[in-house]
């Protein structure tokens, strides 16, 4: 672009070449490479302002953020022609006619326009290239959970006759069969639900009725859970594993002792359901992939268009989850 603008000065020089007006004390070289440095940083500055910078770096509403460039833009043309009038007599040594002045405006100006498009081509183009390395890292993603679950796949009705075998060698010890039915009823509710996207809060209190017991027969009084929540937002729906999965989060995070027994707390308000748990930090934790609430926030927003909300304060550590009638 600079030297595209600067063509009319290289040929007004070329004509004075050709007519053998020019001198050659060098001050001609000094003009053109002048005009060229300055041309050239200010078209570079205008690209990385409108292709880069400005969507890297400021994180506003878009109306403002049109309005804050246009008048950012608007402000640099008169800036760098400023310096240019100023610079252009120290360094070239020669003072610019009205003339020269005149024609500064109308070629910056135009530099302007055309850069304002080429920046928006760019950063349309970047976007685009963005979009298909997302969707293709969103591909790649896809087919190794495909692959993962692949490799976990195990024959259902070997695992319930496993199960229904271990009931029968301990049927004489009341506790073993109840933590063995228990642990069935999971496992049955797990596989029924795989294929469903959201469940309703009955539903999911039956199983983690079921998942307390397995977590209360290793930690006993240590250990425990109270739910109170209004029989009209029963029907609510949530996605499956979700009060289960804020449970285990409450269990693996906390402390739980004799001295500090945790409780966590599950309850209805206002639409919202929340789970409350006061905050012990462990001293060892204990091993997890650490994605467990973030992929909760997503599936949550992705099925019900609602933001789970977190709050930490008090030393209480509070999940709200919004809620809304199944369809």
């Amino acid at each position: 672009m600079a030297i595209l603008v600067s063509t009319p000065r290289k040929l007004y020089l070329y004509n004075l070449f050709s007519e053998g007006r020019l001198n050659f004390d060098g001050q001609w070289l000094i003009d053109l490479l002048f005009r060229l440095i300055l041309l050239f940083l200010y078209s570079w500055l205008i690209l990385q302002l409108n292709s880069n910078w400005f969507y890297a770096k400021v994180k506003i509403p878009r109306v403002l953020k049109w309005t804050a460039l246009v008048a950012i833009n608007l402000f640099l043309l008169p800036i760098t022609i400023g310096f240019w009038i100023m610079l252009y007599p120290l360094v070239v040594g020669m003072e610019l006619t009205e003339e020269n002045v005149e024609h500064s405006f109308v070629r910056y100006f135009i530099l302007l326009v055309v850069l304002l498009f080429m920046a928006r081509t760019l950063r349309l183009s970047k976007n685009q290239q963005e979009s298909r390395l997302e969707n293709e890292r969103l591909k790649q993603q896809s087919l190794c959970s495909e692959l993962q679950a692949l490799k976990n796949q195990i024959d259902p009705h070997f695992l319930f006759n496993a199960l229904n075998s271990l009931s029968s060698l301990v049927r004489d010890n009341e506790q073993a069969r109840l933590f063995v039915k228990k642990l069935s009823f999971m496992y049955r509710y797990i596989l029924q639900s795989s294929g469903r996207d959201l469940v309703t809060i009955s539903e999911e209190l039956k199983f983690l009725e079921s998942y307390t017991y397995l977590i209360k027969a290793r930690y006993r009084d240590r250990f425990s859970i109270v739910i109170e929540i209004d029989d009209s937002l029963l029907e609510e729906s949530i996605p499956p594993l979700a009060l289960q999965l804020l449970v285990e989060n409450a269990v693996k995070h906390n402390e739980i002792s004799d001295d500090h027994p945790l409780k966590v707390k599950i309850y209805g308000k206002e639409e919202k359901l929340f789970i409350q748990n006061r905050v012990r930090p462990r001293r060892m934790l204990e091993e997890g992939t650490g994605y467990g609430l973030s992929n909760l926030k997503k599936r949550y927003f992705l099925l019900k268009k609602q933001k789970i909300k977190v709050v930490h304060e008090n030393d209480n550590f509070t999940i709200e989850l919004p809620l809304q009638k199944t369809i």
